[in-house]
């Protein structure tokens, strides 16, 4: 039986296996009546930004390049360059040269931001390189050594 079997009316007749299986994929596409719509994985997919995620307890090396949004939350030695954003996790390391719209560190940073619109350093975070970005925030317990060249890029 289907997930999708559940919420169907008394009178269908779920038991025949090609009324199933015909109803399957408008069932995925929409969620049945009473789910919530952030339920349904085409809703949700298409509702939030894409990510890419490196999990912790993994340790990655080469290079990302993309429009996506990526997340470390393990280790990654090598360079990132997204046009979405990049969420370093509190436990995770990145060791390499980044470039991406957003970058939010809470765990360690080995490398220079570059061209970033928006960076903020969140409490426990350590970054050991150059920042350049639009904006900068800085939370109270963050560390950094290098040097930060900003509120300069929107062309002023």
């Amino acid at each position: 039986m289907a997930i999708w079997d559940k919420n169907e009316p008394a009178g269908n007749n779920s038991a025949n296996p090609s009324s199933t299986t015909a109803s399957a994929p408008a069932a995925a596409a929409t969620p049945p009546a009473g789910t919530p719509a952030a339920s349904s994985p085409a809703v949700r997919t298409a509702a939030s930004k894409e990510e890419s995620v490196i999990t912790s307890g993994i340790t990655v090396e080469g290079k990302i390049v993309g429009k996506g949004n990526v997340r470390v939350a393990g280790k990654f030695k090598g360079d990132i360059q997204v046009d979405g954003d990049l969420q370093i996790d509190s436990a995770a390391a990145v060791e390499g040269q980044v470039k991406a719209g957003h970058v939010t560190v809470n765990g360690t940073l080995t490398g220079n931001i570059d061209t970033a619109n928006q960076v903020e350093l969140k409490q426990g975070s350590t970054v050991t390189g150059d920042i350049k970005a639009t904006t900068l925030s800085v939370t109270a317990g963050a560390r950094m050594r290098g040097h930060v060249d900003f509120g300069f890029g929107d062309g002023k």
